[in-house]
């Protein structure tokens, strides 16, 4: 299907064109300057789209986003899609792409997977700004008494490139103080997390002074505004706040603004975004990382407070093949039937349903069909949904785009039209830091426990006496399982929750429990998604 003009997408979501800044023919900017127009306008009611825990047999949760959004469409529902910006890192290295797939997909796609509007180029820029202006004060005479051993402040890369992870800079003659340091994925800095929380550019300035970058030798915190590059990190960062408009294959409008990882990070797009979606369209979708047990509880008890969104429900996605795999099922025998498996794997599924519901908002069951999903296993993971009471909706997004997503899209809308607003977040931020890490673990994860090492205890016990204790909690964990153990699928039971360290992002809001193995910079495959594009037939 062509795609429409970038102004046609605009003009039909009730943007007018002093409001739209062109990218090429098919992407725009969108001033936030509209919002002096919106103000008085009513919110519209918004819906999230998360998944059960993601396995190798894919789940599809955004392409099932993009084809409900196509699904309104289909019925004359006016709805606006948010997404998040793919990064260059899952692009080249083992995901992919983030645009969907099929005839649920976004377009330009190539020109949004990579460059896209140059905001994660922006955001890699001013992050290492930060870094080099930091290594230079020390460099410099070091007037703010920084301990190069205590800089928490790292540089970063929209790359997966491991070597980077721990390194040592500075060495030889003139080249600085040498120290270690350090590299993170951009999409999981500090600086991405306030791109998406930050509710305007001037909230966005000014969290960005409290970003704390190091400490001095007798322990207080050096910020950003300590450094005085603000303004500079501003001016560099000034397009970049704007959303970004780009379309289905379809013709819906879809604004994709941010990108931080879900399991490194908060997993959600920005706020300017979701509020620009909200006040031009009645219903707005929008999708958060991984599985419910990350992008979504990060959503509802980060991103909704901190933006003074209620949510009026959620779509919980998941597949026949993954639900197996959960099940026991080995990856190569996935497209055999096997009711039994499939039954033993709803307990994922369920676990799933019943942590979203614990935040008081209603559910759809969105169960992405393939061709190898057979007549009785339809027919079994159907029923067990009735007989749970939820409902179930069968798509076919990727074939059939809104025509396979019209079920969908009308369940959603009935559970829109029958929200009552009982949504609460888990915990308060007035609660210990240690107490909300619990809640989490215990009543989303299902862990029995959380143990400290050392270095987390210390941590801990310097962010209350700095007075950061009534922050957000934005654990890192694996999103391959609800434990910290990636290789236990299912429901994991009698187990418990390592938090090895704890990062604090006094700019974003929160502190940064993390668990496990899990990286901040992650390594590419031994076969890498770039690699395997040699075999394209680029022209």
């Amino acid at each position: 299907m062509e795609l429409l003009p970038i102004t046609q997408i605009a003009a039909m979501s009730g943007i007018a064109a002093q409001y739209v800044e062109q990218y090429g023919k098919y992407k725009a900017k969108i001033d936030t300057k509209i919002f002096d127009t919106l103000s008085e306008k009513k919110d519209g009611k918004l819906v999230l789209i998360t998944s059960i825990t993601p396995t190798k047999a894919g789940e599809g949760k955004t392409t099932t986003a993009i084809a409900l959004a196509e699904g309104m469409g289909k019925i004359n529902q006016k709805a606006m899609l948010c997404l998040r910006e793919p990064s260059l890192g899952p692009v080249f290295g083992l995901k992919g792409g983030a645009t969907g797939g099929g005839k649920a997909s976004v377009a330009p796609e190539d020109e949004i997977n990579l460059h896209f509007t140059g905001d994660l180029h922006a955001l890699t820029s001013s992050i290492n700004l930060i870094a080099a202006v930091l290594d230079n004060s020390i460099y410099q005479g070091n007037e703010l008494h920084i301990d190069p051993k205590k800089v928490v402040w790292t540089r970063a890369i929209d790359m997966n490139d491991r070597v980077l992870r721990n390194i040592t800079i500075g060495k030889g003659d003139f080249n600085g103080v040498e120290r270690e340091g350090h590299f993170v994925i951009t999409v999981a800095s500090e600086l991405m997390a306030i791109m998406c929380i930050a509710k305007d550019s001037k909230d966005f300035h000014e969290r960005i002074k409290k970003i704390i970058v190091a400490y001095t030798y007798d322990g207080q915190p050096i910020t950003v505004k300590d450094l005085k590059v603000s303004n500079a990190v501003m001016k560099l960062m000034k397009e970049a706040l704007k959303p970004n408009l780009v379309q289905t294959l379809e013709h819906n409008p879809v604004l994709i603004h941010g990108g931080p990882f879900a399991n490194i990070a908060h997993g959600c797009n920005s706020i300017i975004a979701l509020k620009l979606a909200m006040k031009l369209a009645p219903i707005t979708l929008t999708e958060a990382g991984f599985g419910a047990d990350l992008g979504a509880e990060k959503f509802l008890d980060i991103t909704c407070p901190s933006a003074g969104i209620t949510p009026s429900g959620a779509v919980v996605v998941a597949t026949v093949k993954a639900l197996k795999m959960h099940g026991g099922v080995a990856y190569q025998d996935l497209h055999k039937e096997n009711v039994e498996a499939l039954l033993k794997g709803v307990d994922n599924l369920q676990t799933h349903i019943e942590n979203v519901k614990k935040f008081g908002i209603p559910i759809v069951v969105a169960i992405n069909h393939f061709a190898f999903d057979t007549e009785k296993e339809i027919e079994a993971l159907t029923k067990w949904c009735h007989d749970n009471g939820y409902v179930v909706s069968f798509l076919d997004g990727y074939k059939k785009g809104g025509e396979g997503t019209i079920d969908l899209a009308q369940k959603v809308v009935d559970m829109v039209n029958n929200s009552t607003e009982n949504y609460k977040p888990l915990y308060s931020c007035s609660d210990t830091i240690e107490n909300k890490i619990s809640t989490i673990a215990t009543k989303i994860y299902g862990a029995k426990d959380v143990i400290y090492k050392d270095s987390a205890k210390e941590q801990l016990a310097k962010y209350k006496k700095l007075g950061f204790s009534d922050f957000y909690v934005c654990i890192a964990k694996t999103p391959n399982s609800l434990s910290d153990n990636p290789k236990l699928l299912g429901v994991p039971k009698d187990f418990t929750i390592t938090v090895r360290s704890i990062n604090l992002s006094a700019g974003a809001g929160f502190v940064v429990p993390l668990t496990g193995k899990v990286m901040t910079l992650p390594g590419l495959g031994k076969v890498p998604s770039a690699v395997k594009m040699e075999e394209e037939n680029i022209t």
